[in-house]
């Protein structure tokens, strides 16, 4: 009976000790690595620390062997690994070595996370939604009233959806004045001005951005693409200009609006000109129109720049990947000229050949800001009424993991190594 509660117990051990840790690879080998972010969110709200293994293996992730969560990673179809604590100590060990650009951010909380999109629907979707859908990731959709209501500081994260903050309706109004869905939005968004007490929906907006300025300034996580990362900034800058013509707020623009704009409001972006012409698809020169990137879909692509994880360990999370090449995909703002990026603004992945920014971060205040150029990572050039991409066909897009690096880098703080 005591050999065979000995042997018991030893085999108790060796369970624990070659089963002690789930490796989620994040290189080649990962069949999903979309909902591999998703497993690593539900780790945490089950009250698990997780370790976010930088520049290993793609920025691997790394946590306590339970189970239940090995089921989830077979269920989710998620690749990984069971380790022992010798093996996950060795992998720590050689992270640590100064020779070593890798490191490792302990993901202690999940963050909040909030969506900033119009009650109403609108006839094109949104990339950061749809991976929070496929990656299982829950967020809260807030608008105008939550805002202003002061609600933001609930959150650790807000996601811009394709707005325009400078209250012209997406300057959609040449090719779609008399669709339903634009009739519909022009009405909601002037009704929640009045109710707000502002005479115009450019007014509202501005109000808006400054309550976005003020949830990052105090610690908050903002995350834009699209119209929405220019927009802001415009808007930003124009506070109390008026800068839009009479179709959108039914009296014609400050002649001398341009000069009265103030870069130093902005996060990202100075000495802009804006597009004055209500007709043109554009807000400004900020963006890199079609003609201008002389770009085709085979030969667009934009390169991650390479940090170093131990000293630049914010842009070296929010670049985490199995590939330094990236497809280009547009939107109504795809890219943006690089003479007109701030000096102070981090940039993380550009096309040299073109001078164009695609993936830039910034701080401000105490919190953080990431603006990422174009519509879908996953659809070249999407349309109105397009139906959305289907996540199914792309979990391992390298496009969407930039979106989810920075889904997780609220949770992240440096992990204390073992002395």
């Amino acid at each position: 009976m005591r050999s065979i509660v000995l042997t018991f117990l030893l085999l108790l051990f060796a369970s624990s000790a070659f089963s002690s840790y789930l490796l989620v690879p994040m290189d080649e080998r990962q069949t999903n690595h979309l909902k591999a972010y998703g497993i690593s969110y539900w780790v945490l709200q089950n009250d698990i620390e997780v370790d976010w293994l930088l520049n290993y293996r793609g920025g691997s992730f790394l946590f306590k062997y339970y189970q239940k969560f090995e089921n989830e990673l077979i269920i989710r179809g998620i690749s990984y690994e069971v380790v022992s604590d010798a093996q996950s100590n060795s992998i720590l060990e050689n992270i640590a070595s100064p020779s070593s650009n890798s490191d490792v951010m302990r993901l202690d909380k999940f963050p909040k996370i909030a969506v900033y999109s119009p009650k109403s629907k609108l006839p094109w979707d949104d990339a950061v939604t749809l991976v929070l859908t496929y990656a299982e990731i829950p967020y809260d959709v807030i608008f105008d009233d939550e805002v202003l209501s002061m609600d933001l500081p609930k959150y650790d994260w807000l996601h811009l959806h394709h707005e325009d903050f400078t209250g012209q309706y997406g300057k959609f109004y040449r090719n779609y004045k008399n669709m339903p869905w634009y009739i519909e939005q022009q009405r909601e968004f002037e009704e929640s001005a009045r109710k707000h007490g502002f005479s115009k929906v450019s007014h509202l907006k501005s109000s808006v951005v400054k309550k976005i300025r003020e949830f990052v300034s105090g610690g908050g996580f903002l995350f834009a693409m699209c119209s929405a990362t220019d927009t802001y900034d415009i808007a930003l800058a124009g506070e109390g200009v008026d800068m839009i013509d009479r179709m959108f707020d039914g009296d014609p623009p400050d002649p001398r609006a341009q000069e009265k704009l103030s870069y130093t409001n902005t996060f990202a972006f100075e000495n802009f000109k804006i597009e004055r012409d209500p007709f043109e698809y554009e807000f400004s020169n900020i963006d890199n129109k079609y003609a201008e990137r002389g770009l085709r879909e085979e030969n667009d692509f934009f390169n991650l720049f390479e940090f170093s994880a131990k000293w630049d360990p914010i842009p070296t999370m929010l670049t985490q990947n199995h590939t330094r090449v990236i497809k280009g995909f547009y939107g109504q703002t795809t890219g943006y000229k690089k003479r007109l990026v701030k000096s102070d603004v981090v940039i993380m992945g550009e096309t040299k050949s073109i001078k164009e920014v695609k993936y830039i971060h910034g701080v401000f205040g105490k919190g953080f800001w990431t603006f990422y150029g174009g519509h879908d990572p996953e659809d070249y050039q999407h349309l109105v009424n397009e139906e959305p991409t289907d996540l199914n066909l792309h979990p391992n897009s390298p496009g969407y993991r930039l979106i989810l690096n920075n889904i997780l880098f609220p949770a992240a703080k440096k992990k204390k190594q073992k002395t």
